[in-house]
């Protein structure tokens, strides 16, 4: 399902997560739950990987992750905003270390001048630091877009765990 440089980069994750004694969440929109499902693709993930949330919908984003309404009516579920209440809420839900979160356009449509496709927000968060954001604007269709931030979150938390930046 995975390419080899995807499994090697989720097992470098579990491993620094693992050795730092971390456990992870994901909370994804337009990966689907691709992040998750990478980690998990390694065995002995289960020591680390505690849940994904996959919140499609904006209802979901509020339900499950408690993304305020008037964020997704202001800044749209596409953006810094949603990416970081996102990443705080699924710390909060689920009792992990480290969290990654994802919102963006996949394509083919959904697109416009402001939201092209390929724009995706990403934030990290570990527990009892600041959230840090990184917008992308991945090119190629709808996998290469999903593919690229599936790899670019793997890469973000990797460097969380780590604490300092990391070479992917």
């Amino acid at each position: 399902m995975f390419d080899d440089e995807l499994r090697d980069l989720a097992r470098r994750v579990l491993d620094r997560c693992r050795s730092a004694g971390l456990r992870l969440a994901t909370a994804e929109s337009c990966t689907g739950g691709l992040v998750v499902a990478c980690l998990t693709e390694i065995p002995g993930s289960s020591g680390v990987v505690e849940r994904g949330y996959v919140t499609y919908s904006n209802d979901a984003k509020r339900e499950m992750l408690g993304v305020r309404a008037d964020s997704l009516a202001r800044f749209g579920a596409v953006s810094e905003r949603v990416a970081r209440e996102m990443a705080e809420g699924a710390l909060a839900r689920s009792g992990v270390d480290l969290v990654v979160a994802i919102t963006g356009i996949a394509g083919p449509g959904g697109g416009s001048a402001e939201k092209p496709v390929g724009l995706v927000h990403f934030a990290t968060l570990r527990r009892g630091e600041t959230v840090r954001h990184r917008e992308c604007r991945f090119p190629g269709d709808r996998t290469a877009v999903r593919l690229a931030a599936v790899r670019t979150a793997l890469g973000l938390l990797l460097e969380r765990a780590a604490g300092s930046p990391v070479v992917v």
